[in-house]
């Protein structure tokens, strides 16, 4: 097997991970204070906070409510929600680093293994776990021994980044399965051993307005995908034209036809149909093509087990790839008739890692993305969830994280509202 598939357990270095949490704390989050505001200065990530986060609103009640779920004599699984690429591990070091800074960290096996022998060795000093898709076995096995001990084990349930901080994805049940697992064996020393699922959401939201910075990126997203901007269109109208016009090459190259008095939303119902319903054929799956998510995961195993027919692959591949791709824009961005600055800079996010491809400037935004201005991240934490104590089902317990997870959102989306914490405008979308 190729280093990148293969699970080396990490190595965690204590003093290693003290010194990169104020590296974190001043150059990935906050930037240098007398620097991160004055031209030229501000221009450099380092100096500004590679992510940008000047302020981090985390109340001392929701810090305690995580600190008591996690500790000596208990095994806890942190269940962080996924919004954005690189400042996700940003927040949620600067999170554990205040409740149990041993925590072990589930990331892709692309940034573990993937980047060469001497950051393989780092990132395993700061005690990160490699995800091996297809091959998690090992991963879990540490991840459970390592909670056992009394340290924190972090993953995200949504598994990869949405770019949707309004909503929680569907949560995988990896973090509950590994914590019924943890429970039996500590059950077996210690009748009163505890295991807790401890859920954590942020939001993050611009501190002023970034219109011009926004419009200066949705520039470059059209120059790069050669899509010509409508010159009466609005920041937002902007944004659908670009998605409306990507839809039309994606029905163009599926031979579907294009209806021009659809909405993006049906357009896009009626395309993943049709690509979904080819999937099934390219695999032989017998199977209902409406559940997309079955569909995708025999999907992947088909593209496992079957490595000899390579221009099947290809086929089948490219036919997941744009499955996907059509569904990370969810019901979501049409539920609403308003459209925030933060929901904006989520779209030109997931349009540039989608679309833009090929150039140093689009791979380095993928790994680590650039804000349009400076933010504050609002931090809450729900009521964990006791595993010791749940009688239902996996689905169950999942279901009860899920909906602990999205109400949390949802209270810090309005509350932030309410108080005038966002800058909106009207969901072209919404209507089209």
């Amino acid at each position: 097997m190729s280093r990148i598939d293969t699970f080396v357990a990490p190595r965690p270095n204590p003093a290693l991970i003290r010194a990169m949490t104020s590296v974190n704390r001043i150059v990935m989050l906050r930037g240098i204070p007398g620097f991160r505001d004055l031209l030229p200065f501000n221009r450099l990530a380092g100096l500004r906070g590679v992510s940008n986060v000047r302020h981090i609103d985390f109340p001392d009640a929701d810090l305690e409510r995580l600190k008591a779920s996690c500790g000596a004599g208990k095994a806890t699984f942190i269940t962080p929600n996924h919004p954005e690429f690189f400042t996700d591990w940003m927040i949620d070091k600067e999170i554990v680093s205040q409740v149990s800074p041993l925590t072990a960290s589930w990331a892709t096996n692309g940034v573990v293994n993937g980047l060469g022998r001497l950051m393989q060795k780092f990132w395993l000093a700061n005690n990160l776990i490699a995800q091996i898709p297809g091959n998690s076995g090992a991963a879990k096995e540490h991840s459970i021994a390592w909670a056992l001990k009394g340290h924190g084990v972090l993953l995200h349930p949504e598994g990869g980044v949405g770019w949707h901080a309004n909503v929680v994805a569907s949560l995988l049940p990896g973090a509950v399965e590994m914590g019924l697992e943890a429970l039996k064996r500590g059950r077996a020393t210690d009748s009163n051993f505890k295991v807790w699922i401890a859920p954590v959401v942020w939001k993050l939201a611009f501190t002023g307005n970034v219109e011009a910075a926004l419009a200066k990126e949705c520039a470059y997203v059209e120059k790069n995908l050669k899509i010509e901007r409508q010159a009466t269109d609005t920041l937002p109208q902007r944004i659908h034209h670009v998605y409306s016009t990507l839809l039309a090459r994606d029905e163009a190259a599926s031979g579907m036809p294009f209806d021009q008095g659809a909405s993006y939303a049906q357009r896009q119902r009626v395309l993943v149909t049709e690509l979904s319903r080819q999937l099934g054929k390219s695999i032989s799956a017998d199977i209902d093509v409406a559940d997309i998510t079955e569909l995708l995961r025999r999907a992947r195993r088909w593209q496992r087990e079957n490595t000899g027919d390579a221009e099947r692959q290809r086929q089948v591949r490219a036919l997941v790839d744009r499955v996907q791709r059509l569904q990370r824009v969810g019901p979501w961005a049409c539920a609403n008739p308003r459209i925030g600055q933060e929901e904006i800079a989520e779209h030109l996010k997931r349009i540039r890692n989608d679309y833009c491809r090929g150039g140093l400037r689009d791979t380095m935004n993928r790994f680590v993305p650039q804000p349009a201005g400076p933010r504050c991240a609002h931090i809450r934490v729900p009521e964990a969830l006791g595993l010791h104590e749940h009688t239902g089902s996996i689905d169950d317990a999942v279901a009860d994280l899920h909906r602990r997870m999205q109400d949390t959102v949802t209270n810090i989306v309005a509350e932030l509202a309410a108080n005038g914490g966002f800058i909106f405008y009207p969901n072209p979308f919404y209507r089209h």
